[in-house]
């Protein structure tokens, strides 16, 4: 599937929302199940989500944009939400990510971006040549990863209880 960025951006914009309806009021046992040892909660999922509005996608298009190749990305420290958690809310990770979203969002836009730009070059540190376009095809599959990361280790919470319905839930299996 061709990225169409008025298309993509739909899906970004519906992301804070999705995760205000789904988690927003639940009691904190919901918000804060994980899968045991070394992975994330629901809680968590959002603290992450909000690292990559501030330095991944715009920070990482603008340099696209500007430097091309000739300057590779910062590196991404996908665990840096594990240390900023104490006294943080659930309600306020929602209320950040909806508006750095809004506002990343406004960001690209502005930028009026065409298949020129797509197709522009830049340099991941890790996986090396990369395009804008597949930067902004990763923000989006990035987003629905963690909202299926999010409803599997929610549904997981019940696994116990689904007692013999669980040959029927895949998402209890995995």
């Amino acid at each position: 599937m061709e990225l169409v960025w008025s298309e993509a951006r739909e899906v970004l914009r519906r992301t804070p929302a999705a995760l205000r309806e789904l988690l927003g009021g639940l009691p904190e046992a919901w918000v804060r199940l994980d899968e045991g040892p070394d992975t994330w909660s629901p809680f968590d999922v959002v603290g992450h989500l909000i690292d990559g509005e501030v330095t991944d996608w715009v920070p990482r298009t603008r340099l696209i944009l500007e430097h091309g190749a000739a300057r590779p990305f910062v590196p991404f420290d996908r665990f840096a939400h594990l240390t900023r958690a104490a006294g943080e809310t659930l309600s306020a990770r929602l209320d950040r990510f909806a508006t750095l979203r809004a506002e990343n969002l406004a960001a690209i836009d502005a930028l009026r971006l065409g298949p020129a730009e797509l197709a522009r070059g830049g340099l991941h540190p890790e996986l090396g040549p990369v395009t804008l376009g597949q930067l902004l095809a990763t923000w989006v599959t990035h987003d629905l990863d963690h909202l299926a990361q999010i409803a599997r280790t929610m549904a997981k919470g019940y696994k116990e209880e689904a007692g013999p319905w669980i040959r029927y839930i895949r998402v209890l299996r995995q």
